[in-house]
This record gives C-alpha cells, structure tokens and sequence, in this order.
C-alpha cells in the first residue's frame, strides 16, 4: 500500500531538519494534545471512511470464510476453477485481516503506529496479496481457455491446479522480498519520537533515486498492465467460442444428421421412433453450454472489477514513485483524498468477490445461504454445507429417476423443437 503524504508542512510544525532544538516539557505536552485535538482527531468524512472500512472489513472476511467452506464441504464443488477461486479467497482474507486495520489507521493518523518490524511485515503481505491475486486469475483464464478453446491440448486436474497455487505463492513470497528490503520506519519529529509515536512514517528507502523509478514501472507493468492485457485477449477468445456458432467439444454432427419427425415417418420409421439417446446427449451439450457459459460471465466480472478497484492505485503510486508527483503538492487534501480512496478501493476488491459469487454462481448462493442459516435461524434449516449421508443420496437419486420419467415426454418434445427449430 501507498503510505500517506509525509504530515507536519501543512502546519507549520517544525520537520526535523538540522539540529532538535531543547523543548520544555510543557509545550510537548500541549503540542501533543493540540495535534490530537485540532489535527489527529477523525474530522466529519473520515468517520465515513472508517464506517466503509468496517463494511468491507466484514463482508470480506464473513464472504471470502464461505467461499472457502463451500468448497472444503462440499465434494462436487471441488473443480479446477473452484480450487482457484478458494485460493483468490485466501489471498483477500489474509490482506483483509491484517493488512486492512494498519491502512485504516495510516490514513486517519496519517502515521505508522507499528513499529519497525511490521513496517517490513505488512507492505510485503499487501505486495504478496497483489501478487497471488494477479497469479491465481491468471491461471483461471488460462484453465479457461484450454477447457473452452483448446479442449485436446491440455486437460487440468485438481492435483495440477495444486501443485499451481503452491507455486504462486512461491513466486509470490519470493519476488516480493525486495519490497520488504526497502521499507524503514522513521520520524518526521526527531524531537518528539521519543515521546510519541505519532508522525512516524512507513516509507520507502532506495540508495539511488534511479532504483524506485525501475522497480515501480516492473511492478505495474508485471502486477497490473502485462497479466490484464493477456487476460483480456483470452477471454475475448473464450466469448467468442461460447456466444459463436463453432463450439469446441459438443458434436455437430449430431445437429446435422438428427432427423426430423416427418423425415423419420417418410422413412417408415413412425413418430414414437427411438431418439431418446440423442436428445440425451443433446440436452447434456446444451446443459454443458450453459453452465461453461455463467462461469465464464462470473469470471469476466472478476476480473473486471478487479481491474478496476487496482487502477487508482497502480496510476497513483506511478505518478508518485516513478514520475515525482505530489512531494509539493499545493492541494495536500486533494492528493490526500485521492490516495485514501484507492486504498479503500483495494480492500472492497476482496469484498467484491464474494458477491459477485452470490449473484452469479447458484451452487455459491445455495451454500451461502446454507452458511448464513446456521447462524440465522429464521432463514431456513441449518446443515446444508454438510456432505450429503449415503441415505438422503440414495433418496435424493431415487426421486431424480421419478421426475426424470415423469417429464421425459415433455423432454423429448422440448428437444425435438430446438433441434427442429435450428435446422435448416
């Protein structure tokens, strides 16, 4: 995370630039409750911003904790796509829990209360984070793009999708290490640090100025502007694979060979003539369609918004690291305002993505739903997350065969209409 404009010039407070000049106890003490009251204490639209904190704050972690109890409960929601999501979820976990209260405080106090040790600790946790998420949504469009582009090429596997998230946060933890070398805790007021940690600051330091400007334009180019581009270009293909008229996988030979009823009786054949394997195979291709196509629109949004809630960051901290901007800035509020609002952006990212997962994916609505009423009574019978016993399966595939036959006619006479209607 970006840290906060260095404090103390707006007011016309003494920066600690050459010798610390002796100051009496009593005008440290008022000096300190003056900073409190007139300058520390949360103005009017800081406690909204602190009252946004807590929304993301909570949603994120009770969202994000679902997802990955949806998936751990339950077996048949243990897909390639899924394991990935899980681990997407894990990376905003973890950023929200404990990088998310250090950057509300940062922004309010605009100082680091923290100490030296977590100043390296939580800056590299908050470049990991962004590293793993980038990484993992990588890797879904390009699973995605093998399942649906190129199906023969490459088949993924639960045990291959592992042994990839393992390997992202290798990479994560390990190309992020650079972040926490260059990150020092200091004080603005050397006179009073002894005193308080108030206007200590979190900052980068480089021994050249050349080094920040290379390291910052790598970062965006590598976290943000290069996997964002390449995942765009895949999903492009993926659209026009779903939304076109070629699908790769489903058998088009069924559609130009399947006859009509009139042909099958002018064959002597008769209306009641057997199709029943065909309309299966044809109803499960379309089923098949269906379901490729609201994990790809889900996966589109995801990665939409994620792009989106990254762009203000990634401009600012450009501007900043790399071009110079904003050290003497004549409107300090305006920047101020700017760089908190990005990071907020950042953290309602991870909020995002669980519901998004609510509105687009019913398997994760059925089990959030689940989840909430066991805590919520009112909201329905409680257990749902839980695997299914062999008795309730037994019942539940008994009563499947029952209305399977029960509408097959009417089954058989949705299908031959489709089947009739795309023909030529």
């Amino acid at each position: 995370m970006e840290p906060s404009a260095t404090p103390g010039a707006q007011m016309g407070v003494p920066t600690g630039s050459g010798e610390p000049s002796p100051v009496p106890p009593d005008y440290e003490d008022e000096f300190l409750r003056y900073l409190w009251r007139d300058y520390l204490y949360p103005k009017p639209y800081e406690w909204v911003l602190i009252a946004a904190y807590v929304a993301v704050f909570l949603v994120a972690l009770v969202g994000n904790t679902l997802v990955c109890l949806a998936v751990w409960r339950n077996h048949h929601m243990r897909t390639v796509t899924n394991y990935f999501i899980v681990n997407l979820s894990l990376a905003d976990v973890l950023v929200t829990a404990i990088c998310l209260p250090a950057s509300l405080l940062v922004d309010i106090t605009e100082s680091w209360l923290f100490g030296h040790a977590l100043c390296k600790v939580i800056p590299y946790l908050q470049a990991v984070s962004v590293s793993v998420a980038v990484l993992t949504l990588s890797f879904i469009a390009l699973d995605r793009w093998y399942a649906i582009c190129h199906p023969l090429l490459f088949k993924s596997t639960a045990r291959r999708a592992r042994g990839s998230i393992l390997g992202i946060w290798a990479v994560s933890l390990a190309v992020m290490v650079p972040q926490a070398a260059v990150m020092e805790c200091s004080s603005v007021l050397p006179e009073l640090a002894n005193r308080t940690r108030l206007f200590s600051v979190c900052d980068e330091r480089w021994a050249d100025d050349l080094y920040p400007k290379i390291y910052h334009s790598c970062f965006f180019i590598v976290t943000y502007l290069a996997p964002l581009g390449l995942m765009a270009a895949a999903y492009f293909q993926i659209f026009r694979k779903l939304w076109g008229r070629q699908i790769p996988g489903t058998t088009s030979a069924l559609v130009r060979n399947w006859k009509r009823p009139s042909e099958l009786e002018d064959q002597g054949q008769g209306p009641s003539a057997e199709p029943q394997p065909r309309a299966r195979a044809f109803l499960a291709e379309v089923k098949q369609m269906r379901a490729r196509r609201k994990t790809a629109k889900m996966l589109m949004v995801v990665l939409l918004v994620f792009a989106l809630c990254y762009l203000p960051i990634s401009v600012l901290n450009v501007l900043k690291r790399v071009f110079g901007m904003f050290h003497q800035a004549s409107d300090r509020e305006a920047v101020y305002a700017c760089f908190t609002f990005s990071h907020w952006l950042v953290y309602a990212n991870s909020a995002a993505n669980p519901i998004i997962y609510n509105f687009l994916s019913g398997k994760f609505r059925e089990q959030f739903k689940a989840g909430f009423s066991c805590c919520l009574p009112g909201l329905g019978p409680c257990g749902s997350l839980k695997a299914p016993s062999p008795r309730s399966s037994a019942c539940h595939k008994s009563l499947s065969l029952q209305s399977r036959c029960s509408v097959s006619k009417v089954s058989e006479h949705v299908v031959l209409t489709s089947v009739t209607t795309v023909l030529p």
